[in-house]
């Protein structure tokens, strides 16, 4: 059998609504790749522990690449660290003092990123720190701001779990629903945006689906079902 890896999203992809909790019959449904021998690998901006434990519990592969590619955590204790956190924080001291009602959003703790609440303009932000020569990555999860490291994004963290698992761009099928799922799209040969993506990111993908966060994944499920079935 040909193995497939999928990566999926967490937040707006596999939970029912803002408060995370989860879509139990599409966690059912990855649950059930898992089972035939596929790798169902959680790639998310939440904690990569978060991850880890979601996986441990829902019977998915022991996995997980977390703070929007950020961290990768392979056992309790096993974390590998791609962002660096002090370079991300002083990035947010510079927007906190220069920009009103920035807060830090309350979140499992972060080993290589800064969440920050959707309180304020984040186009200020970037703007900012352009003016004073700050590289870092900022993103909109939907579920809250980002600041990471130069180049840690989604992508750049799966593609450390590919080159550790020999795993080929042809082998692997990408599911999101945000655009800091774009560069985790751009590293499989399929991607599925949900449809509770916008316009934007579903242009990036190679297939999109209707149904809205984990009846998405099931549908997104049901049309490839034929082509997993043949593998």
């Amino acid at each position: 059998m040909r193995k497939i890896t999928f990566a999926v999203d967490i937040d707006g992809t596999i939970t029912e609504n803002g408060g995370g909790r989860i879509h139990l019959e599409a966690l059912d449904a990855l649950r059930c790749l898992t089972n035939m021998g596929h790798d169902v690998i959680f790639v998310t901006g939440r904690s990569s522990v978060e991850a880890f434990l979601l996986a441990i519990f829902g019977g998915t592969t022991h996995i997980a690449v977390g703070e929007n590619g950020g961290c990768i955590t392979t056992q309790t204790n096993e974390h590998t660290l791609l962002g660096n956190l002090d370079e991300c924080n002083k990035a947010f001291d510079l927007i906190q003092k220069n920009i009103d009602n920035v807060k830090l959003k309350s979140v499992f703790p972060r080993m290589t990123e800064v969440v920050l609440e959707r309180t304020f303009d984040l186009n200020d932000a970037e703007k900012l720190l352009l003016e004073n020569n700050v590289d870092v990555e900022l993103s909109d999860s939907q579920y809250a701001f980002h600041i990471n490291s130069p180049g840690i994004d989604k992508g750049f963290g799966f593609s450390k779990i590919m080159e550790k698992l020999s795993i080929l761009s042809d082998d692997v099928i990408a599911i999101g629903d945000s655009a800091t799922d774009i560069p985790l799209f751009k590293v499989a040969k399929t991607s599925i945006a949900l449809g509770n993506a916008s316009e934007n990111v579903q242009s990036h993908a190679t297939m999109t689906v209707k149904s809205h966060a984990g009846d998405g994944v099931i549908e997104a499920l049901d049309k490839l079902a034929p082509t997993l079935s043949e593998i």
